[in-house]
Protein backbone atom coordinates (compact mmCIF):
# COMPACT_ATOMS: atom_id res chain seq x y z
CA UNK A 1 0.00 0.00 0.00
CA UNK A 2 2.89 2.71 0.84
CA UNK A 3 6.26 2.03 -0.37
CA UNK A 4 9.32 4.16 0.02
CA UNK A 5 12.63 4.14 -0.49
CA UNK A 6 15.42 6.11 0.13
CA UNK A 7 12.91 9.41 0.93
CA UNK A 8 14.67 12.27 2.15
CA UNK A 9 13.55 16.26 2.63
CA UNK A 10 15.98 18.89 2.97
CA UNK A 11 14.90 22.50 4.08
CA UNK A 12 16.74 25.52 2.68
CA UNK A 13 17.50 28.20 5.31
CA UNK A 14 19.45 30.45 3.82
CA UNK A 15 22.40 29.32 2.90
CA UNK A 16 22.19 26.21 5.01
CA UNK A 17 20.25 23.09 4.28
CA UNK A 18 18.46 21.20 7.16
CA UNK A 19 17.95 17.31 6.68
CA UNK A 20 14.72 16.51 8.38
CA UNK A 21 14.60 13.60 6.67
CA UNK A 22 17.44 11.01 6.03
CA UNK A 23 16.93 8.60 3.09
CA UNK A 24 14.33 6.76 4.79
CA UNK A 25 12.96 2.83 3.13
CA UNK A 26 9.49 1.99 4.67
CA UNK A 27 6.95 -1.07 3.44
CA UNK A 28 3.25 -0.31 5.13
CA UNK A 29 1.31 -3.43 3.86
CA UNK A 30 -2.42 -2.63 3.08
CA UNK A 31 -4.61 -3.42 6.00
CA UNK A 32 -1.35 -3.09 8.51
CA UNK A 33 -2.03 -0.61 11.36
CA UNK A 34 1.65 1.71 11.85
CA UNK A 35 1.76 3.62 15.07
CA UNK A 36 4.66 6.54 14.27
CA UNK A 37 6.52 7.67 17.61
CA UNK A 38 9.75 10.31 17.71
CA UNK A 39 10.47 13.22 19.83
CA UNK A 40 10.17 16.32 18.59
CA UNK A 41 12.10 17.32 15.65
CA UNK A 42 12.77 13.92 14.77
CA UNK A 43 11.38 14.13 11.75
CA UNK A 44 8.16 12.17 12.31
CA UNK A 45 6.30 15.19 11.12
CA UNK A 46 7.69 15.29 8.13
CA UNK A 47 7.49 11.73 7.34
CA UNK A 48 3.27 12.25 7.21
CA UNK A 49 3.73 15.35 5.47
CA UNK A 50 5.64 13.42 2.99
CA UNK A 51 2.86 10.69 2.66
CA UNK A 52 0.13 12.71 2.93
CA UNK A 53 1.29 14.78 -0.19
CA UNK A 54 1.15 17.60 1.72
CA UNK A 55 4.56 18.47 0.98
CA UNK A 56 7.45 17.42 -1.71
CA UNK A 57 10.32 15.33 -0.99
CA UNK A 58 14.05 16.24 -1.99
CA UNK A 59 14.91 12.56 -2.81
CA UNK A 60 13.70 9.51 -2.93
CA UNK A 61 10.67 7.46 -4.55
CA UNK A 62 7.01 6.93 -3.11
CA UNK A 63 4.52 4.77 -4.23
CA UNK A 64 0.70 4.72 -2.99
CA UNK A 65 -1.49 1.89 -3.66
CA UNK A 66 0.91 0.86 -6.35
CA UNK A 67 1.44 4.45 -7.91
CA UNK A 68 4.27 6.29 -7.99
CA UNK A 69 3.19 10.23 -6.74
CA UNK A 70 6.66 11.44 -6.40
CA UNK A 71 6.60 13.00 -9.49
CA UNK A 72 3.44 14.06 -9.83
CA UNK A 73 2.39 17.65 -10.73
CA UNK A 74 0.54 19.93 -8.04
CA UNK A 75 -3.39 19.13 -9.68
CA UNK A 76 -2.42 15.49 -10.02
CA UNK A 77 -1.33 15.33 -6.37
CA UNK A 78 -4.52 17.14 -5.24
CA UNK A 79 -7.16 14.50 -7.15
CA UNK A 80 -4.80 12.24 -5.31
CA UNK A 81 -4.80 13.66 -1.93
CA UNK A 82 -8.74 13.65 -2.16
CA UNK A 83 -9.56 10.18 -3.32
CA UNK A 84 -6.89 8.13 -2.18
CA UNK A 85 -5.76 9.65 1.44
CA UNK A 86 -7.97 10.65 4.44
CA UNK A 87 -6.67 13.06 7.10
CA UNK A 88 -7.10 13.07 10.83
CA UNK A 89 -6.05 15.93 12.58
CA UNK A 90 -5.24 16.96 16.46
CA UNK A 91 -7.89 20.10 15.98
CA UNK A 92 -10.54 18.34 14.12
CA UNK A 93 -9.94 21.07 11.45
CA UNK A 94 -13.73 21.49 10.92
CA UNK A 95 -15.57 24.17 9.58
CA UNK A 96 -17.62 25.94 12.71
CA UNK A 97 -20.45 27.33 10.81
CA UNK A 98 -21.28 24.17 8.82
CA UNK A 99 -23.13 20.79 10.46
CA UNK A 100 -21.42 17.26 11.29
CA UNK A 101 -23.34 16.36 8.17
CA UNK A 102 -21.66 19.41 5.73
CA UNK A 103 -18.41 19.03 6.89
CA UNK A 104 -18.21 15.10 5.79
CA UNK A 105 -19.87 16.29 2.37
CA UNK A 106 -16.81 18.32 1.70
CA UNK A 107 -14.61 15.78 0.30
CA UNK A 108 -17.21 14.80 -1.99
CA UNK A 109 -17.89 18.28 -3.09
CA UNK A 110 -14.50 18.85 -4.21
CA UNK A 111 -14.69 15.30 -5.65
CA UNK A 112 -18.04 16.25 -7.91
CA UNK A 113 -20.06 14.15 -6.47
CA UNK A 114 -24.08 15.15 -6.87
CA UNK A 115 -25.67 16.75 -3.30
CA UNK A 116 -27.88 13.51 -3.29
CA UNK A 117 -25.25 11.24 -2.79
CA UNK A 118 -23.06 13.21 -1.03
CA UNK A 119 -25.98 13.87 1.57
CA UNK A 120 -26.54 10.28 1.72
CA UNK A 121 -22.65 9.14 1.97
CA UNK A 122 -22.29 11.76 4.40
CA UNK A 123 -25.35 10.49 6.93
CA UNK A 124 -23.54 6.58 6.71
CA UNK A 125 -20.59 7.92 7.58
CA UNK A 126 -21.58 9.50 10.82
CA UNK A 127 -23.72 6.73 11.46
CA UNK A 128 -20.45 4.59 11.22
CA UNK A 129 -19.09 6.52 13.88
CA UNK A 130 -22.04 6.50 16.40
CA UNK A 131 -23.10 9.99 14.88
CA UNK A 132 -26.04 9.01 13.09
CA UNK A 133 -28.31 11.49 15.72
CA UNK A 134 -26.11 14.52 15.51
CA UNK A 135 -25.98 14.82 11.77
CA UNK A 136 -27.12 18.65 12.22
CA UNK A 137 -25.04 19.65 15.08
CA UNK A 138 -22.46 22.45 14.45
CA UNK A 139 -18.82 21.72 15.66
CA UNK A 140 -19.82 24.13 19.13
CA UNK A 141 -22.71 22.41 19.77
CA UNK A 142 -20.33 18.83 20.37
CA UNK A 143 -17.95 17.27 22.10
CA UNK A 144 -14.07 17.24 21.94
CA UNK A 145 -14.52 13.78 21.04
CA UNK A 146 -17.62 13.42 18.96
CA UNK A 147 -16.01 16.35 16.68
CA UNK A 148 -13.01 14.12 15.93
CA UNK A 149 -15.68 11.45 15.40
CA UNK A 150 -17.23 14.20 12.86
CA UNK A 151 -13.36 14.43 11.27
CA UNK A 152 -12.62 10.39 11.19
CA UNK A 153 -16.15 10.28 8.88
CA UNK A 154 -14.89 13.09 6.80
CA UNK A 155 -11.55 11.09 6.20
CA UNK A 156 -13.58 7.71 5.61
CA UNK A 157 -16.26 9.21 3.01
CA UNK A 158 -14.33 9.00 0.24
CA UNK A 159 -13.09 5.45 0.79
CA UNK A 160 -9.78 6.36 0.58
CA UNK A 161 -6.63 3.80 0.37
CA UNK A 162 -4.63 5.49 3.21
CA UNK A 163 -6.03 7.28 6.30
CA UNK A 164 -3.15 9.10 8.08
CA UNK A 165 -4.12 10.49 11.60
CA UNK A 166 -1.99 13.19 13.28
CA UNK A 167 -1.99 12.76 16.98
CA UNK A 168 -5.55 12.39 17.15
CA UNK A 169 -6.09 11.97 20.65
CA UNK A 170 -3.87 14.45 21.51
CA UNK A 171 -6.45 16.95 22.72
CA UNK A 172 -8.86 14.75 24.35
CA UNK A 173 -9.58 13.20 27.96
CA UNK A 174 -8.60 9.51 28.28
CA UNK A 175 -12.32 8.25 28.11
CA UNK A 176 -12.66 10.25 24.51
CA UNK A 177 -9.23 9.19 23.68
CA UNK A 178 -9.67 5.64 24.17
CA UNK A 179 -13.44 5.78 22.03
CA UNK A 180 -11.61 7.30 19.21
CA UNK A 181 -8.88 4.55 19.11
CA UNK A 182 -11.62 1.94 19.45
CA UNK A 183 -12.36 3.15 15.91
CA UNK A 184 -9.46 3.05 14.60
CA UNK A 185 -9.15 -0.69 15.93
CA UNK A 186 -12.56 -1.73 14.42
CA UNK A 187 -11.56 0.37 10.82
CA UNK A 188 -8.54 -1.62 11.18
CA UNK A 189 -10.05 -5.18 11.31
CA UNK A 190 -12.37 -4.48 8.91
CA UNK A 191 -9.01 -4.05 6.83
CA UNK A 192 -8.04 -0.04 6.98
CA UNK A 193 -4.98 1.18 6.39
CA UNK A 194 -3.81 3.31 8.63
CA UNK A 195 -0.81 5.23 9.75
CA UNK A 196 -0.86 6.61 13.16
CA UNK A 197 1.07 9.79 14.89
CA UNK A 198 1.30 9.80 18.24
CA UNK A 199 3.92 10.79 21.36
CA UNK A 200 2.16 8.81 23.61
CA UNK A 201 3.27 5.16 24.09
CA UNK A 202 0.35 3.30 25.05
CA UNK A 203 -1.57 5.12 22.05
CA UNK A 204 0.91 3.61 19.92
CA UNK A 205 0.25 0.16 21.96
CA UNK A 206 -2.78 0.43 20.20
CA UNK A 207 -1.42 -0.16 16.65
CA UNK A 208 -0.21 -3.94 15.36
CA UNK A 209 2.95 -2.19 14.69
CA UNK A 210 5.36 0.97 15.81
CA UNK A 211 8.18 3.00 13.93
CA UNK A 212 10.37 5.25 15.73
CA UNK A 213 12.17 8.28 14.26
CA UNK A 214 15.15 10.31 15.60
CA UNK A 215 17.13 12.81 14.34
CA UNK A 216 15.33 12.82 10.69
CA UNK A 217 16.02 8.97 10.44
CA UNK A 218 14.08 5.40 11.09
CA UNK A 219 15.82 3.65 13.81
CA UNK A 220 13.21 0.92 14.69
CA UNK A 221 10.46 -0.83 13.43
CA UNK A 222 8.80 -3.61 15.05
CA UNK A 223 5.66 -5.50 15.81
CA UNK A 224 3.80 -4.20 19.41
CA UNK A 225 3.70 -6.77 21.80
CA UNK A 226 0.58 -7.31 23.47
CA UNK A 227 -1.50 -4.78 21.12
CA UNK A 228 -4.10 -2.77 23.51
CA UNK A 229 -7.64 -3.38 22.91
CA UNK A 230 -9.42 -0.04 23.55
CA UNK A 231 -12.11 -2.04 24.26
CA UNK A 232 -10.77 -3.50 27.57
CA UNK A 233 -9.93 -0.31 28.10
CA UNK A 234 -13.24 1.53 27.61
CA UNK A 235 -14.87 -1.76 30.18
CA UNK A 236 -12.62 -0.83 32.41
CA UNK A 237 -12.97 2.59 32.83
CA UNK A 238 -16.92 1.89 33.14
CA UNK A 239 -15.98 -0.23 35.80
CA UNK A 240 -13.75 1.80 37.52
CA UNK A 241 -10.78 -0.41 37.17
CA UNK A 242 -7.44 -0.50 35.26
CA UNK A 243 -6.42 -3.43 33.22
CA UNK A 244 -3.37 -2.07 31.70
CA UNK A 245 0.22 -1.07 33.11
CA UNK A 246 1.47 2.01 30.84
Amino acid sequence: MIKVVDLGKTYINGSLGVEALKGVTLHVEQGQFVAVMGPSGSGKSTFMNLLGLLDRATCGAYQLAGQEVSTLDDNQLAIVRNLRIGFVFQTFNLLPRLSALKNVELPMLYAGIKPSERRQRAAKALERVGLGNRLEHRPNELSGGQNQRVAIARALVNKPAVLLADEPTGALDTRSGEEIMAIFQELHREGATIVLVTHEPDIARHAERQIFFRDGQLVRDEATVNPIDARDILNSLTEGRVTHEF
